[in-house]
């Protein structure tokens, strides 16, 4: 559903109807069987994730999604009213995201979603969120002495990301690069040899360095390639619900939810995240 907040006429009478109904119902559960408690009770919110992103968004084999986004993205459907039962996680993947939110596939969009003047043009942020710095996921054991040795390398990444943008343009122009659908396939390549490193933000490549079954086998380059600001995917003109997703992370971060967040999903990869940023995505 597109969410706008009612007026206050719409309020009273939505209000006065609710009030109508619990009063001639027999079932005694007062939320016609949605699951829902919040002011949009009986609703469901649309949210965009990744799903195969260890540490930010990651649909586990038993259906749960986890992460720091995922994380976010709960506190803020919260915010607007939503119970975690309501929400329906959408998969959103990087080439797909600006369609998705311009066609009303999803509500808004958190899922590593970094903000530039180019998507801009297309798709309204709230935010940022979190700050990410790119880098590589190397083979445990090698390294990469420099930004000047990546031109000697065979890359992946994955395509429509930034990541993969700033490495044909800025980083490594002469580098070779695969773009793939998503990121577990370039860790497959770089296991297996087919490539020599993933590039793409640090906090992505710790939740994959972190995973039980990658323990030992990768580890990052340490280069700090230039940084990623995180923010929230809404549809083009929605400034309301982009002021009160904006709220919803400033007071995330005010209560302290915002640092439990980081610790629960990037301690154990011992990342050491960017402070909570300052909200620019206000008009």
């Amino acid at each position: 559903m597109r969410l706008r907040k009612a007026t206050a006429l719409a309020a009273s009478v939505l209000a006065l109807s609710l009030a109508a109904t619990a009063c001639g119902s027999d079932d005694g559960d007062g939320d016609g069987g949605d699951g829902g408690t919040g002011s949009n009770a009986g609703e469901s919110i649309s949210i965009g994730i990744k799903y195969d992103q260890p540490g930010l968004g990651l649909k586990t084999p038993d259906g749960e999604f986890v992460g720091f986004d995922v994380d976010v993205a709960t506190f803020i459907a919260g915010e607007l009213g939503y119970e975690p039962s309501q929400i329906d996680w959408v998969e959103s993947p990087s080439g797909d995201r600006e369609t998705m939110l311009s066609r009303g596939d999803v509500d808004f969009i958190v899922a590593s979603y970094s903000i530039t003047d180019e998507r801009k043009e297309q798709v309204d942020f709230a935010g940022p969120y979190f700050i990410a710095n790119q880098d590589l996921l190397i083979r445990a054991g090698e390294s990469v002495p420099d930004e000047e040795a990546i031109n000697d390398l065979n890359l992946c990444s994955v395509g429509g990301s930034t990541s993969a943008a700033k490495v044909k343009e800025n980083i490594a122009p002469d580098a070779d690069l695969i773009e793939l659908a998503t990121y577990s396939e370039c860790l497959t390549g770089l296991e297996n040899g087919t490539v020599d490193a993933l590039t793409t933000d640090d906090s992505i490549l710790a939740g994959y360095a972190a995973q039980e079954q990658n323990v030992g086998k990768f580890e990052l380059a340490g280069l700090a390639l230039g940084p990623e600001h995180y923010g929230v995917g809404v549809p083009k003109g929605e400034t309301e619900l982009r002021d009160d997703i904006n709220a919803a992370i400033t007071k995330m971060v005010d209560e302290g939810a915002w640092d439990e967040a980081v610790e629960a999903n990037f301690g154990p990869a011992n990342y050491n995240a960017e402070p909570a940023p300052e909200i620019t995505e206000t008009s």
